[in-house]
């Protein structure tokens, strides 16, 4: 099911501690990066998810190649790819046990949702940003940006 409801999307920030960055950029330039540093500044501890990073420490985080090779559970998997790659994220996310899919603003799979949905990973959210959502209903600010 897709997540729309604020209440909902509320309650999953709140209640959320850990947070799988797929695409995570080493680029302190880059969207993936800054909106991965709001959520560690917020308490969250962010975990980087980049094939062509492993070798690095991403704020401070070392980075695992795939979401299902994380050593521990993830609450959140906030994905940073293009649309057509987030099926097989969501397939990974599967494996890992996630127990929330949430694509960044801009992107959006049936394809990924119904993956999700047949493995009863049934907390989906699509297109939408997670900064500017935390930034909505959790600190209730009126500040909203995708960006830093």
């Amino acid at each position: 099911m897709l997540v729309i409801d604020p209440s909902v999307l509320k309650k999953i920030l709140e209640e959320s501690q850990t947070i799988a960055v797929v695409g995570l950029s080493p680029r302190e330039d880059a969207i993936s990066h800054r909106v991965a540093r709001y959520l560690q500044k917020e308490g969250y501890r962010v975990i980087p998810v980049n094939p062509r990073a492993i070798d690095q420490l991403i704020l401070g985080e070392q980075v695992y190649p795939t979401v299902s090779s994380i050593p521990y559970p993830v609450d959140i998997v906030n994905v940073f790819r293009r649309s057509e790659f987030l099926p097989a994220v969501a397939e990974d996310s599967v494996k890992a046990h996630a127990k929330v899919f949430w694509a960044q603003q801009g992107l959006f799979s049936q394809e990924a949702l119904d993956i999700l949905n047949q493995a009863g990973i049934v907390t989906v959210v699509m297109d939408r940003c997670i900064k500017v959502d935390h930034q909505m209903l959790v600190e209730e600010t009126t500040n909203l940006a995708c960006e830093i």
